[in-house]
């Protein structure tokens, strides 16, 4: 059972209709705490995110992410505009809040996929791995865009007036001006927090984190004031701060992995406490049918159009169209219409919701089974809790990174090696297993050596062992 469901459970057992029954309605404060949510959510996703692994598959992922987006949220609000007009003709729907509730929901959720991958000990084949993470790490933005832009049209419906087809056509430069904006900002922020950890001494090494912590506060609230989008603006800052060295990178790596994972928590509580399940149980049948639309024809529908012209294979396309778990975005995302207090906002947050446990409980369940029917699937390279890391403090001229033992040194001792003479091998990992180095250690095929050097060092080290991905 995927662990983000014990957490709605648990927001819905404190609830207002729960054992607890803790009243939350407070539509502005649960946007601020799901907007901040989002940002930390992002940037650790953008920090993660490995540029030379995601080169490769940039433009389809980028395509995936923006116009598939779109393609989404269309069908979807096609299907519930169709589909709830005929189950409620009472409510009369507009179209534009169908387009609203297709937009909240045409998002992934890349911490739902990979923890649910990880958990079941599977990786995937080929370049579906980087496709998937830069996909659902990136596709958030536009998704809050639509979503944002969807809620003006539909207040401008609910006050009685008009809206002009000119008001539809200004999503394109507007949205080209915000990401722009979004991109330029994260950029920039990035760059400066990189320079300034390298430059800033601090008297406590705490004090690092607490500047880790302000950084995505700043990148996002400075680009949404500048005009941009802060979702993207922090997704990019993210990936700008992974990608660079800077002092304490490893510590700040970890501190915000483990921050993102506390707002997952705090989102999926706070859906819980939002939702009444007596309402939940009343719009099962138009939850159920929107959330199967969604999962098999919305989303595969818009990811076999955008990769139409892609290198991927029908069954990774297959496991692309299934891979679109609901998680963390849509939860924040339908708290705008609450805030904004539209016509049938509570219907439409439950109605996200049963989306959302739907998608986490049957596509989650059954990744790892179609991934290892379509022949996708490899075991999940275990990694150990290693009992030394290197963090680089700024106070020596090296850095550390991972080998791997090949043929070329297998049955060598550590001696026999001929590493060079400024590189310290502090750790061999076998299995998982840590052996202290010593020049008589005879090496075997498959072995991780952790190495401290200089760049040259480590240059010269990488012609000798296979240097490991992460």
């Amino acid at each position: 059972m995927p662990t983000l469901l014990m957490f709605l459970a648990v927001g819905m057992l404190f609830g207002s209709e729960g054992f607890g029954g803790l009243e939350f309605s407070n539509a502005r404060m649960a946007n601020y705490i799901g907007s901040v949510a989002m940002a930390f959510i992002l940037f650790s996703g953008g920090f993660d995110t490995r540029w030379k692994t995601v080169k490769p598959v940039m433009l389809t992922a980028g395509i995936l992410s923006s116009l598939g987006v779109l393609l989404t949220a269309v069908f979807v609000g096609l299907f519930a505009w169709v589909f709830l007009g005929w189950l409620w003709p009472e409510n009369n729907f507009s179209l534009a809040w169908c387009m609203l509730l297709g937009s909240i929901i045409s998002s992934t959720d890349a911490a739902a996929v990979f923890a649910i991958l990880r958990s079941r000990r599977v990786s995937l084949r080929g370049k579906l791995q980087p496709l998937l993470e830069f996909e659902s790490g990136s596709n958030d933005p536009m998704a809050a865009f639509l979503t944002i832009f969807m809620v003006s049209i539909v207040t401008t419906e609910n006050a009685g007036g008009t809206v002009p087809m000119l008001k539809y056509l200004s999503i394109f430069p507007m949205f080209l001006i915000k990401m722009t904006l979004g991109i330029a900002f994260g950029l920039a922020l990035g760059k400066a927090t990189v320079w300034l950890y390298n430059k800033i001494d601090f008297e406590y090494d705490g004090l690092y984190y607490v500047l880790a912590f302000v950084c995505v506060l700043l990148t996002f609230s400075g680009a949404e004031l500048a005009g941009g989008n802060g979702f993207m603006a922090v997704y990019v800052a993210g990936m700008v701060m992974g990608n660079s060295q800077f002092i304490f990178n490893n510590g700040i790596g970890r501190f915000y992995d483990g921050f993102a994972w506390l707002m997952q928590v705090i989102l999926f509580s706070m859906l819980g406490l939002l939702s009444y399940p007596s309402q939940v149980w009343e719009i099962k049948w138009a939850g159920l049918a929107i959330a199967a639309f969604l999962m098999l024809i919305a989303r595969p529908l818009a990811v076999f159009i955008c990769m139409v012209r892609s290198n991927f294979t029908m069954a990774e396309r297959v496991l692309v169209s299934w891979v679109g778990l609901r998680g963390g975005a849509p939860i924040m995302l339908a708290t705008f219409p609450l805030l904004a207090n539209i016509n049938g906002d509570g219907l439409m947050f439950h109605i996200v919701f049963f989306i959302v446990f739907s998608s986490v409980m049957l596509q989650g369940m059954t990744i790892m089974h179609l991934a290892r029917w379509l022949d996708l699937d490899l075991p999940l390279r275990s990694d150990p809790r290693v009992p030394l890391f290197f963090e680089n403090t700024g106070t020596v001229d090296a850095s550390s990174k991972e080998f791997l033992v090949d043929e070329r040194a297998d049955q060598k001792t550590l001696a026999e090696l001929g590493l060079p003479r400024d590189a310290l091998v502090m750790l061999i990992r076998r299995d998982d297993k840590f052996l202290i180095p010593q020049g008589p250690t005879r090496l075997q095929s498959g072995d991780n050596l952790m190495i401290m050097g200089s760049d040259k060092a480590l240059e010269k080290t990488a012609f000798l062992l296979q240097e490991k991905e992460h």
